[in-house]
């Protein structure tokens, strides 16, 4: 595919790691008009790097080597147990630059060791980020400067919203509730196909209706000033249909095993940093 020539305006951004989080944000540069000869790939998998090669014309590299030392900025898109190797690797080529890090549960101190430098912001992305929905939250450590934050707002902003957080703990609050959050919408999503099969629908009938109720009802979220609570109160008519239904989930403590599940996953996330960290 043909790009956009190179501009000494824009940035040029380096990636560590090739996988999916890393594609959206690449994809969403592209799409936004950065062009791929100022993106730099770092992916040890040959069928990533092919992927990244076919989609955005980008020549991503197995190893970390001399052509990162010309970005400004680099992503972080590796799972939390190969980030010290990885970083390791990638040090020397690294010091002058800003590094944004995606990876969940590592704190932004071990990565100030293993990089040697202070300019790191953290971000918490989740998966609809590939379709441009993502929602995303930052933490920046002080050294970091005001239009180096703007420089991250503008690559973040092609995945979706953001948020910026002051504390960095609240990162795995936000790991919690939005990072994992995708797959608890695609569980009650299959649950909620499962029943309406088993009430005599078709799978597809069931699984349209399913996923058009939870984009209605999160896009009616977002436009209306009134809290979930009354929202919901709005949907239920004592002794009606829906009424019968959180019953139901009540009795069963649907709600309190949500809340447990959540706390489940914020403390996997602060275990990931004691585990994998410094």
């Amino acid at each position: 595919m043909s790009q956009p020539a190179a501009s000494p305006l824009l940035p040029t951004i380096a990636f560590i790691g090739g996988g999916n989080m890393a594609s959206a944000i690449i994809g969403g540069l592209i799409h936004q008009g950065h062009p791929a000869s100022q993106i730099e790939v770092v992916e040890p998998w040959a069928e990533a790097r092919e992927a990244l090669r076919k989609n955005y014309g980008i020549e991503a590299q197995a190893e970390a080597g001399p052509a990162l030392q010309r970005a400004q900025i680099v992503v972080w898109a590796v799972k939390p147990q190969t980030f010290r190797d990885a970083a390791a690797q990638a040090k020397a080529h690294t010091q002058g630059a800003l590094h944004l890090s995606v990876a969940a549960g590592i704190r932004s101190d071990s990565i100030a060791h293993w990089l040697g430098t202070e300019r790191i912001v953290r971000t918490m992305p989740n998966t609809p980020a590939l379709v441009g929905k993502g929602m995303s939250a930052l933490y920046a450590r002080p050294a970091v400067s005001a239009p180096e934050r703007q420089s991250i707002e503008a690559i973040m902003a092609t995945t979706g919203e953001f948020l910026w957080v002051d504390s960095e703990p609240q990162l795995d609050a936000v790991t919690a509730l939005s990072g994992s959050g995708p797959a608890y919408v695609f569980y009650f999503l299959e649950a909620m196909t499962r029943a309406g099969t088993g009430m005599g629908l078709t799978e597809q009938q069931a699984h349209q209706l399913a996923v058009g109720t939870f984009v209605g009802a999160s896009e009616l979220a977002r436009r209306s000033d009134d809290p979930p609570s009354v929202l919901r109160q709005r949907v239920t008519s004592k002794g009606g249909t829906t009424y019968a239904a959180l019953q139901s989930m009540e009795a069963a403590g649907v709600a309190a095993s949500f809340e447990a599940a959540m706390r489940a996953a914020q403390h996997r996330a602060h275990e990931l940093g004691d585990e994998f960290g410094a």
